[in-house]
């Protein structure tokens, strides 16, 4: 297998002339899903900022599990007040969630351009794998903002935004507070889903095995504790076990992943031994 044969008689000039074509490219198609985001920009807030509201689905799927293994009745709503502090905040937050919103519209276009412009570098073995992690690092990354998206900050956003230290004292929560939490929660736990492809990859490579794994499970727990408390932006306990448990279950399913991999490779060594 040999590398493209364009891509060895490309000079440095060449790769820089492709990387900036690539870069062109990706920059206007994230402006112009931005631009399209602005404009509907009542369809775009009617989705960040459903989980403010006691008729999101996250709190309409507790309230029907409640009253099945509940016979008391409770009152499930709630409400929140978002309020505004400065003169261009609101404008500024459209702006800035409208180019997020492109971002992610035009995330599988971005990674697409990168491939191609990286793919005749690699061999055809390399391709193979790169499509793989690079493949499962975007389902995963897009899996983790889901869950943060309905779980994870529905239940930190009502259990803070409801909490009170006196029936006297309301919770007027500012809008720029709320999306800071959302968005870097939500990208906090899209990063923390690439866990197991990680994982994977690296016990592909060698690197590490499920057994070092196992034996250092209490280290780890101790590691994941300490990232949770520094992604999170809020410091309650809630907040910090919400977000440490979806680590965990990431951590124990990485640690299948790296065994499945050894055994796979143990296959094949077997196979090529007694060929």
């Amino acid at each position: 297998m040999s590398l493209s044969d364009d891509s060895a008689r490309m000079t440095f000039w060449d790769h820089l002339d492709a990387l900036r074509t690539v870069l062109v490219k990706v920059v206007a198609v994230v402006v112009a899903f931005g631009i399209v985001a602005f404009l509907f920009k009542e369809e775009l807030f009617s989705i960040v900022l459903a989980p403010k509201d006691a008729g999101f689905i996250t709190y309409r799927w507790l309230g029907f599990l409640d009253g099945i293994f509940s016979s008391a009745e409770s009152d499930h709503g709630f409400s929140v007040q978002l309020i505004n502090t400065g003169l261009a905040q609101q404008f500024l937050i459209h702006m800035k969630t409208a180019m997020c919103a492109g971002v992610f519209c035009a995330s599988p276009y971005i990674l697409y351009q990168l491939f191609r412009f990286v793919s005749p570098a690699l061999y055809a073995d390399e391709r193979r794998y790169a499509v793989t992690v690079v493949g499962s690092g975007y389902v995963m990354f897009m899996v983790g903002v889901l869950i943060s998206y309905f779980l994870i900050f529905p239940l930190t956003f009502r259990f803070l935004g409801t909490y009170q230290v006196a029936e006297d004292v309301d919770n007027l929560i500012s809008l720029e507070s709320y999306m800071s939490t959302l968005i870097v929660m939500s990208l906090s736990m899209g990063l923390v889903f690439e866990m197991p492809v990680l994982s994977w990859l690296f016990g592909k490579l060698g690197f590490l095995n499920a057994s070092f794994m196992r034996r250092y499970r209490r280290h780890a727990i101790v590691i994941i504790l300490i990232v949770a408390a520094v992604i999170t932006p809020t410091s309650d306990i809630f907040t910090l076990l919400v977000v440490s448990l979806p680590m965990w279950l990431l951590y124990e399913v990485s640690i299948l992943l790296v065994k499945s991999t050894a055994r796979n490779s143990k296959s094949v060594d077997v196979s090529i031994d007694l060929y």
